[in-house]
């Protein structure tokens, strides 16, 4: 009963993932380290479906591998994440604060929650990778949220001396 509660399964039961999850998992498991090469992965040919879209971090996966593809864009998204969360913090006003907050937060669920997905940990969502993903939708809200995180950070106060705190 307790693996029924959990998704993969305690073992890692092939048998409790649906197929697109196990699709990925495959893919990732055979990009390996460096990958097979850019346009080079067969999953996405055959066995992936939604390859472009929901499933892209997958097909990076294998064709990059993690070291070239998965690393690298975790690592962008941490980047995101700091200079986000660091506009929030310089923002003066509490409004812009909180609504830089929460855009970055909104954008970092919307990537956490993919990579859950194709990494086997989350049930399938179709909620795309912030500017990978194949779609007009996602990608306008997430372009729309960073124009306005942009325009908050042309408000946020600077350091000048750490005796005097805030300029």
């Amino acid at each position: 009963f307790a693996s029924q509660l959990m998704f993969m399964g305690s073992q890692g039961d092939y048998d409790l993932l649906c197929y697109q999850v196990r699709e990925s998992l495959i893919s990732f498991g055979s990009g390996q380290a460096f990958g097979m090469g850019l346009g080079e992965g067969t999953m996405k040919i055959f066995f992936l479906p939604q390859s472009h879209s929901d499933f892209i971090l997958a097909t990076i996966g294998q064709e990059l591998g993690f070291l070239f593809g998965t690393l690298p864009l975790f690592a962008l998204f941490l980047l995101f994440a700091w200079r986000g969360y660091r506009i929030a913090w310089r923002v003066p006003d509490t409004f812009g604060c909180f609504t830089a907050f929460g855009l970055t937060t909104l954008i970092l669920a919307q990537f956490g929650i993919n990579a859950g997905v194709v990494l086997g940990i989350l049930p399938p969502k179709g909620i795309a990778l912030p500017f990978i993903s194949y779609g007009g939708s996602a990608l306008l809200a997430s372009m729309l949220g960073v124009g306005i995180l942009l325009n908050i950070s042309r408000h946020t106060v600077t350091y000048t001396n750490p005796k005097r705190g805030r300029r």
